[in-house]
């Protein structure tokens, strides 16, 4: 019964690995279809979204039905608990990208980018991508290092946000009221994806350590 139960713990770090990889590839697509007006990807993200929602859900019925069958105390209460944390997390940063393919969407068949922005925009969404799969990374091997990396690569993604306003309020900006309110909206649909990385990154830290970051930091 013991083995059981601990491999569907395992089951649900499984899952949350799949949702990075979803997530993943939803941000990548969202940004292509942002910078290149591609109607199609954005309607794929949009819609795929749904794949993301699923996995929430049975994790969070996996984590209720184990906290009543099982009655997880210490290091397997923390994992059930931030498991579905986590997912929360996780199932938001599928959202986020979801907004950004929206305003794709909505702007078809014009870019929402102006171009003096293109590049910007590109490196926010890769940066986005590569915290998310740092994100699954961690969660698969539990690394207390590479969790509390996230916090850092999150600095770069603040700078870049910075950037866009920097540019948004230049007298030099000529794209009017619409294309600053798109970008505005994009921009912190990326700031709040990467912080979401950082979130898990940070319950990663608690699962393993039973410390948040802010007290390992303190104490080192």
């Amino acid at each position: 019964m013991r083995d059981a139960y601990h491999e569907e713990l395992d089951a649900l770090s499984d899952k949350l690995v799949e949702m990075t990889r979803l997530v993943r590839s939803a941000m990548a697509r969202s940004v292509t279809a942002l910078l290149d007006a591609d109607l199609r990807l954005s309607e794929e993200v949009i819609s795929a979204d749904e794949q993301i929602n699923k996995i929430d859900t049975e994790i969070e019925e996996t984590v209720f039905d184990l906290m009543a069958r099982q009655q997880p105390v210490a290091g397997d209460l923390r994992t059930v608990i931030t498991t579905l944390r986590m997912s929360a997390d996780l199932e938001r940063m599928g959202d986020l990208a979801v907004h950004i393919a929206k305003t794709a969407r909505r702007r078809h068949p014009e870019t929402a980018v102006p171009p003096e922005l293109q590049s910007t925009v590109l490196e926010m969404g890769q940066i986005a991508e590569r915290m998310v799969a740092k994100a699954g990374s961690v969660i698969a091997s539990k690394d207390v290092e590479m969790g509390l990396e996230l916090d850092a690569d999150d600095d770069a993604m603040d700078r870049l946000h910075r950037k866009l306003f920097d540019i948004l309020l230049s007298p030099k900006w000529k794209h009017g009221v619409e294309p600053a309110i798109d970008i505005t909206l994009a921009g912190r649909y990326f700031e709040r994806f990467a912080d979401h990385a950082v979130t898990v990154g940070e319950h990663v830290v608690y699962l393993v350590t039973g410390q948040r970051p802010q007290e390992i930091i303190e104490n080192s």
